[in-house]
């Protein structure tokens, strides 16, 4: 039987529509993927431009923090506590500010009642008062400005004023009076500006060389005329001990000269003999000693 020339020709055509069949799915795949990447962007993009127009409208206070609401640049008298809070953009912008306790380590220089070089080590703890902020900020600035503009000179100028009252000896035995002093005065100056008054340490305190070698010599030497001192009054007591000795040994002989009598020493004989009678020997004769009579010339 014969197959038909249409019949055949369609037969060899049909691996081409396949491929080409393929391709085309393939083409419209990627097409597919295209618009849906596509639409997925328009979709961030979109949701990253409604995000970023409720941030202008909105705006949020950290925990510790006071914001400083300024329109058109100029301060408002309305301070932003911590949470969200509307603003209108372009027309109000807001600065933040920590209210929380800071910490500054400052270092002075100054000069004793007795002019000696007091070297201080300070450690201040302070803060902003939070009711306060837009009137700190609008008069002075940011954290850096208070620190430069207010605090370093304050310290330095109450350290150098509460020093000079007192002598070098003294701001070491009375340093409870000076940091208290300090605190007091740095308290009252820097409550002008809005800041509070933590704390406030004196780290260090020390002194120029040459003070620190006096007061070593000065130490040196009392400790020797302290051991001198010792000694002198040890040479004191010994002969005081000495003499109240001696009336001791003195006072006991008088005693025992008026107490002695001819028949307490006849008795002591006594007591003492061992039954024979004692002889003394002479160039001519030999005779017994008589007792009594001895005791009688040993009698004052």
């Amino acid at each position: 039987m014969k197959v038909p020339e249409s019949d055949a020709m369609s037969d060899l055509r049909s691996p081409d529509n396949q491929i080409n069949s393929q391709i085309n799915r393939q083409s419209v795949k990627k097409s597919d993927r295209k618009n849906a990447d596509f639409a997925m962007f328009q979709l961030v993009a979109a949701l990253m431009i409604f995000t970023a127009l409720v941030c202008c409208f909105f705006t949020i206070v950290n925990a510790g923090e006071r914001g400083v609401l300024m329109q058109f640049g100029q301060v408002q008298s309305q301070i932003l506590d911590e949470g969200l809070h509307p603003i209108i953009p372009i027309a109000q912008t807001v600065k933040k500010l920590s209210v929380r306790v800071q910490k500054q380590e400052i270092s002075a220089e100054a000069s004793s009642k007795d002019l000696q070089e007091v070297f201080t080590d300070v450690a201040l703890n302070w803060h902003i008062i939070p009711a306060q902020a837009n009137v700190i900020f609008q008069e002075i600035g940011d954290k850096v400005a208070i620190i430069d503009r207010i605090i370093d000179p304050a310290v330095e100028e109450v350290l150098k004023a509460v020093m000079a009252e007192y002598t070098a000896e003294e701001i070491i035995t009375k340093r409870g009076n000076v940091k208290n002093q300090v605190d007091t005065l740095l308290t009252s100056r820097l409550s002008d500006y809005h800041i509070a008054v933590d704390d406030i340490s004196l780290v260090h305190v020390h002194f120029s060389k040459r003070f620190s070698d006096a007061v070593e010599a000065k130490q040196i030497a009392e400790q020797d005329a302290k051991r001198a001192d010792f000694v002198a009054l040890k040479a004191i007591k010994e002969a005081e001990a000495r003499v109240n000795l001696a009336r001791g040994e003195g006072e006991a002989q008088r005693i025992l000269r008026e107490t002695l009598s001819p028949e307490l020493l006849q008795k002591q004989a006594i007591d003492k003999w061992n039954g024979n009678l004692p002889l003394v020997v002479g160039e001519s004769t030999s005779k017994v000693l008589d007792i009594n009579r001895l005791i009688e010339k040993n009698i004052p």
